[in-house]
């Protein structure tokens, strides 16, 4: 069979079988198998299980666990509600000071925890209740924290990031940095929509706030965020100073996280504690597996030559390089609508990247384009992992309320590829003046 015809027949089933309801991993495990046994006889598996476990045996992966615990460990303490509750204080003069402190929030707490969910229920379970008291639209209140939690998994340290650099063999600390300018990027576009949309919905009184805290009232907060600010500025200083690499990086951040959660938050009940250990595993065993399974996946591709046919075939259109690019973006964007951020990236960053580089764009350039269409996904329905978590947080909302609320942050995040379409330098220039250029 011709191999792009068997590259079809693989899309069809890949996507039938994922929406049949098994997990992920599995799904790619069988699927894999299953046309290997096919087409290359039955001797092709008895790579499979070297392959398998193969896919494991890398040295960053240990980051991922790490920043997992060193998420949870803070989103198992009130760190989101006083972030939140800092950033209220300072600027509750500022005209719309209400949503911009819960988004500031949201860029803060990703940054410690790299999860969009952890962000979400974070600073939704104060920020929401609080705008909606004060007459905020309900459709900007969870429209926002449901975007502002997408910044988990572009705000280093991000997890996704992690498992991008993985699979490509692309460098995690340049990636980090790549996605610090588009982070503050896409916080700015978020906050400049909602005091827009705040502002046309006619409540003009929140813009103009007459509430006011003290000085002692701002500083006495500030003990408990200081520490966590520390956290971000010495894992940064670590890893980009050179002291440490990521993997160490992540074990003494969550360390330290750990250690903030428990002298400062009071995290010493075991069960507590146990809680955290727990779902880290979970989660972290999670991603390594579809890590694993994508593995394989590749190998059934690469082995089948389907791979390299789908390189070939674009690599002889004869297309505008950004005509490409818009249609990557549009696979992407339809991807991330079924697909969760991790199972996209191993699925298709490997087979992406090299038509990627051909075209002449940067690879760390696209892992920020990557990302940001994959949070579009995760507020975007049918999967849309943040608006049912809002909906959670707020069920007397309306799941299509939080939808349409999340509508314009979806368009924000279509400006910010074109911005960055226009202005790569915005993902590239950071990395570059750090680390140099790369080679």
């Amino acid at each position: 069979m011709d191999p792009l015809v068997l590259g079809l027949l693989v899309a069809f089933v890949t996507i039938a079988v994922l929406f049949s309801g098994i997990s992920v991993a599995n799904g790619l495990l069988v699927i894999s198998a299953g046309f290997l046994l096919a087409f290359d006889g039955i001797r092709s598996l008895e790579l499979l299980p070297e392959i398998f476990f193969g896919k494991l045996d890398n040295f960053a992966l240990l980051s991922i666990p790490m920043f997992i615990i060193m998420g949870a460990s803070i989103a198992s303490t009130r760190a989101g509600a006083d972030l939140y509750e800092a950033l209220d204080r300072w600027l509750t003069r500022v005209p719309g000071g209400l949503v911009i402190s819960n988004l500031g929030a949201c860029a803060l707490f990703a940054a410690l925890s790299g999860s969009s969910p952890a962000t979400c229920a974070a600073i939704g379970k104060m920020g929401i209740p609080e705008m909606r008291q004060r007459g905020y639209p309900e459709g900007v209140a969870a429209g926002s924290i449901a975007a502002g939690g997408t910044l988990g998994i572009l705000i280093p340290p991000s997890v996704t990031m992690i498992v991008y650099g993985i699979s490509t063999e692309t460098s995690i600390g340049r990636l980090f940095l790549a996605g610090v300018f588009p982070g503050l990027l896409l916080v700015g576009l978020f906050m400049a929509w909602s005091l827009y949309g705040t502002w046309r919905s006619g409540n003009h009184a929140i813009l103009n706030t007459n509430s006011s805290f003290s000085l002692r009232q701002k500083l006495e907060v500030l003990p408990r965020v200081v520490p966590f600010l520390l956290i971000i500025l010495g894992v940064l200083v670590a890893m980009y100073g050179g002291y440490a690499t990521p993997s160490e990086t992540a074990a003494v951040g969550a360390l330290l996280c750990l250690a903030v959660a428990i002298i400062i938050y009071r995290l010493w009940d075991l069960k507590a504690l146990w809680v955290v250990c727990r779902d880290s595993t979970r989660e972290s065993v999670m991603i390594l597996f579809i890590i694993a399974a994508a593995g394989v996946f590749s190998y059934m591709l690469s082995s089948l030559f389907i791979t390299q046919s789908i390189a070939s075939w674009i690599g002889t259109l004869d297309v505008n390089r950004w005509v490409l690019m818009f249609f990557i973006n549009i696979f992407l964007l339809i991807a991330g609508f079924f697909l969760p951020p991790v199972a996209v990236i191993l699925m298709a960053a490997p087979i992406l990247l090299p038509i990627v580089i051909s075209a002449g764009f940067d690879p760390y350039w696209f892992a920020v384009v990557l990302t940001i269409n994959m949070e579009i996904g995760l507020i975007s329905p049918p999967v849309g992992l943040n608006l049912y978590v809002i909906n959670g947080i707020a069920p007397d909302i309306k799941l299509k309320t939080i939808l349409v609320g999340s509508i314009p942050y979806v368009l924000c995040m279509v400006v910010a590829i074109i911005i960055l379409c226009l202005f790569p330098w915005l993902a590239t220039g950071l990395p570059d003046i750090v680390l140099g250029p790369a080679v």
